[in-house]
């Protein structure tokens, strides 16, 4: 598995927020509801996407923008066009004022909007949370990450919006796995643009040496590994290892195994009826004490006290 893998098959939707969303102008939506990560995709017409701090950005059909919360920004027809609809916390939507808004906007199954017919529609998708693991890609990217139509060709927005309109059983599930497809494939797009700022640890993939070492991490993160096995399974010494895994990735070998163990730690611990023995093992630590000084080391608190995703 390489690196890119492993970040990549982290965003993982749960009973995620997914909506199509029809607007006819003047419109303006400020979204403020505090979600880890947001995805607009435009199926018609023209949208303003527009972060709090930042030039507006126009998106045409075909377009996607991520959006790395938990920072509010707006959508709307034109950039002084004021909001009529705030979406706060828990997908409440009210208007400017705190009145309640959800019977009015309210359009169908996952349909909502000023108008059923409108020239702008939008698929939206929010994440609540994000695992741990995916902090590493997500926490590189821009507060608004644009992907142009024309830089992929993909039919999941085809597929996400013939889904949206569904209302059968395992629905839910169908949605989250769309959900994660069009971010996935959006994000591997967007690394793979010789512009993108791309964080380190996808630059050293793709040396000749970090770039295995980097594999054997993510593939064998339980294996006893130290940077003299580590060198052995690349091939080099352990000196040309450490220096250009510290000059390339930012951090030591065996730091950013740390790192990446209690990552996977805590998205482990996520899941419901995982023992902490279990997820040691996994992640290779001797025993739930030993993960547990490790976790205060590094975040200051214990694994079962901080349930919630940690940042890698």
């Amino acid at each position: 598995m390489d690196g890119l893998t492993g970040i990549l098959d982290a965003p993982r939707a749960r009973g995620a927020f997914t909506l199509r969303v029809s607007m006819s102008p003047p419109w303006a939506v400020r979204i403020q509801d505090e979600a880890k990560l947001a995805l607009v995709a435009v199926v018609r017409g023209e949208v303003f996407a527009m972060p709090d701090q930042g030039e507006p950005i126009l998106l045409r059909p075909g377009d996607v923008a991520v959006m790395r919360g938990p920072d509010p920004y707006t959508l709307a027809d034109q950039p002084d066009t004021s909001a009529q609809v705030v979406v706060q916390p828990g997908n409440r939507c009210t208007s400017p004022d705190g009145r309640d808004l959800a019977d009015v906007m309210g359009l169908g199954t996952r349909s909502w909007g000023n108008d059923p017919d409108g020239p702008a529609v939008m698929l939206v998708g929010t994440y609540e949370r994000t695992p741990a693991i995916g902090r590493a890609l997500l926490g590189a990217l821009p507060a608004m990450m644009v992907l142009r139509h024309d830089a992929w060709d993909t039919p999941l927005i085809g597929l996400l919006g013939a889904e949206i309109a569904q209302d059968t059983p395992g629905q839910e599930v169908i949605l989250d796995r769309l959900l994660d497809l069009v971010l996935i494939s959006a994000l591997r797009a967007w690394l793979s643009h010789p512009g993108a700022d791309r964080p380190r640890w996808y630059l050293a993939d793709a040396d000749p040496v970090v770039g295995p070492a980097l594999r054997h991490i993510h593939h064998e993160p339980a294996r006893p590994w130290t940077v003299q096995a580590l060198a052995h399974a690349v091939g080099v010494s352990r000196a040309t290892l450490a220096r250009r895994f510290a000059e390339l990735v930012g951090q030591p070998p065996m730091e950013f195994l740390t790192h990446w163990r209690l990552a996977l730690a805590a998205d482990l611990l996520q899941e419901p009826d995982v023992t902490l023995s279990a997820v040691a093992r996994q992640v290779g630590y001797s025993s739930p004490f030993a993960l547990s000084a490790a976790f205060k080391r590094v975040h200051g608190t214990s694994p079962r006290a901080r349930k919630p995703a940690v940042p890698v």
